[in-house]
């Protein structure tokens, strides 16, 4: 009868209209991808039937495929909105049930953890205190607040030019505070293990051609660095240490490079050696000038703001300069993403169809990569929903039409 065939039509329409207005409804959702109903044909099973004889018996939902191509990536400026371009998903966490999105909208919870609207944990490789991955395992990631530990200077690099042209001081002994008594200073500061500062200040004194002897005044501390020399053509040929009677000065233990000790008085690490290199320093006509000087020290910093890289590295930038890989986000990819568990809420769940997580760093394998600040749109194409509720709306009536016309054959039989 076509009653049968005519209320399977039915449903197979209206599972088609869900399907299409669920993709629909979902146009704006961010990381969303949508489905598509596919139908089979049903047939009576018996035994004596023939092959030739066989009449269907409808349509029937076989399954409702998932398209997971990629969706439009867009800026947000938002340090947490994270968009995977290509292939993978996000790893969630949900008190310790694991979970699968493509949404990557964040946020941090008051215990410095990323995580969803709903509250689901983010993971990934966790970093130690000096910023080393660990790859191990996964973990759920979570910023730290804590301000970043100093770093005591133990390197100043200067490069200067000093007059080839000075005189000698008129005054002989060397003295900070009798400008007279040197041609030339310049000062930086450094850090010591609490970063805590002090002032280290540098002279020069010519005292022949192609000679300038180094003097380093610290927390009023007066240090005899050594002798510079300097060849025909300008350049820095040799250093040597402050001559001890009756004997000369010898070589420093490595060209160009004087070794200061400080003694911080607050409570830091003392004596604190901080070897100070004065290679690419020259000695050419004109004025006596600083061309680099820098030390690699900092004071303790607080976090300032954070960024997610490409690798989905979670680099941390603090107040004083410097920055810290804080974690790293993982990316999870299946062999069958069809085959996963749609949780809603753009949550998927892994299965036996999907087959086992593969976890690894963005860009790596067949992994895609991380654009921070932005978020996936859904790849929903709403003219072509548009046309396919067109045309499943003219299914529906179709088969409600045969309906209708089984129900006109059935009253001219009652009518005969």
């Amino acid at each position: 009868m076509g009653y049968q065939q005519g209320l399977s039509g039915l449903a197979a329409a209206s599972n088609d209209l869900d399907v299409i207005g669920n993709n629909i409804a979902n146009a704006n959702t961010v990381g969303f991808k949508q489905s598509t109903a596919e139908f089979a044909n049903v047939y009576a099973n018996t035994v004596a039937s023939s092959v030739n004889t066989q009449i269907g018996l409808g349509a029937a939902l076989s399954t409702v495929q998932q398209n997971f191509s990629q969706g439009t990536i867009n800026t947000t400026g938002q340090a947490l909105d994270v968009a995977i371009n290509g292939n993978g998903f996000f790893q969630m966490s949900n008190n310790g049930t694991v979970t699968y999105s493509r949404n990557g909208v964040f946020q941090l919870n008051n215990q410095g953890y990323i995580t969803d609207a709903a509250g689901d944990q983010l993971m990934g490789y966790a970093a130690n205190a000096t910023g080393v991955i660990n790859t191990a395992q996964t973990v759920p990631l979570q910023v730290p607040t804590t301000n970043i530990a100093p770093l005591a200077t133990s390197t100043i690099t200067a490069q200067l030019n000093l007059n080839a042209q000075a005189t000698a001081p008129t005054v002989v002994p060397f003295s900070a505070t009798n400008s007279n008594s040197y041609n030339y200073s310049t000062s930086i500061t450094a850090y010591d293990s609490l970063g805590g500062t002090q002032q280290v200040n540098l002279y020069f004194v010519q005292t022949a051609t192609g000679s300038a002897n180094v003097y380093a005044v610290a927390n009023g501390t007066t240090t005899n660095l050594g002798t510079m020399t300097f060849n025909s053509a300008g350049q820095l040929s040799g250093t040597t240490l402050p001559p001890v009677p009756p004997a000369a000065g010898v070589p420093t233990a490595a060209l160009g490079t004087f070794n200061l000790a400080l003694t911080p008085t607050d409570g830091a690490t003392t004596p604190q050696t901080v070897a100070i290199n004065f290679t690419g320093t020259t000695q050419y006509g004109g004025t006596s000038g600083v061309n680099n000087l820098a030390q690699n020290g900092y004071a303790s910093g607080t976090l300032s703001n954070f960024t997610i890289g490409a690798s989905g590295t979670i680099t941390g930038n603090y107040s004083n300069g410097q920055t810290m890989t804080l974690g790293q986000v993982v990316l999870a990819n299946f062999n069958d993403p069809n085959g996963l568990l749609n949780l809603g809420g753009n949550q998927f769940q892994q299965t036996a169809a999907s087959g086992v997580a593969q976890i690894s760093a963005p860009g790596s394998t067949n992994h895609g990569t991380l654009t921070g600040g932005a978020v996936e749109e859904s790849n929903v194409d709403l003219t072509n929903q548009l046309v396919n509720l067109i045309t499943a709306q003219r299914n529906y009536q179709a088969n409600a039409q045969t309906i209708k016309t089984q129900q006109t054959v059935d009253q001219t039989l009652l009518q005969m």
